[in-house]
């Protein structure tokens, strides 16, 4: 998958993912250098393969890289988190 795909759409508060023309995200809200997610969703086609999950390390990568922390509102974010104990330090 090209780097192009994942996308942190400042405009519309959310972290984007394309894949096969479709567009999984994760909204946010900024507060200082916390980002809240409230929601992550993935269209029907693309659930069960992947994509939430690139998406949620998308967005655990760039909060570890620009000095962020998450604070997971959303239960798939939430569980995603707690599953992947090695972005720990980016929980807030």
């Amino acid at each position: 998958m090209a780097e192009q795909d994942l996308t942190d759409n400042i405009a519309r508060s959310r972290f984007e993912l394309a894949e096969n023309g479709l567009t999984a995200f994760a909204t946010y809200r900024r507060n200082g250098n916390v980002l809240v997610i409230p929601h992550v969703e993935s269209p029907p086609p693309l659930r069960g393969k992947g994509t939430a999950d690139r998406l949620m390390r998308y967005v655990a990568e760039h909060a570890r890289a620009n000095g962020l922390k998450l604070v997971p509102t959303c239960s798939y974010a939430a569980l995603w988190l707690r599953r992947h104990r090695d972005y720990a330090d980016v929980l807030g």
